[in-house]
């Protein structure tokens, strides 16, 4: 909502098509809050369409992700272990720390 007002309030400062939208709702007597909520529902309108048709464009598979598959590591029993996901080969080292008070 907040980006859509935000939207609203940059069309109104220039000359542009939502700024002609919301001038014609005020010529047929809606008050400015109800033409600013038209204006809203205009712009929302537009993103939505705009959003259906990029995800068309991208084809997305499930969940929304772009190459996302049923096959992929995320959807299969044995995932594919990445080299940074790897156990290391030993134990780790134990460092002894420095006595603080010695160093004083």
């Amino acid at each position: 909502n907040r980006v859509l007002h935000i939207m609203a309030v940059v069309q109104l400062r220039r000359d542009t098509e939502g700024r002609r939208y919301y001038r014609r709702k005020l010529a047929a007597g809606k008050t400015p809050m109800e033409a600013m909520r038209a204006l809203k529902r205009r712009l929302s309108d537009i993103v939505y369409k705009r959003m259906v048709a990029d995800a068309r464009r991208l084809e997305t598979g499930p969940g929304g992700h772009v190459g996302a598959t049923l096959q992929s590591s995320a959807a299969d029993l044995n995932p594919m272990i990445d080299t940074s996901e790897k156990s290391l080969p030993g134990p780790a080292e134990t460092h002894l720390r420095a006595d603080l008070s010695a160093a004083s």
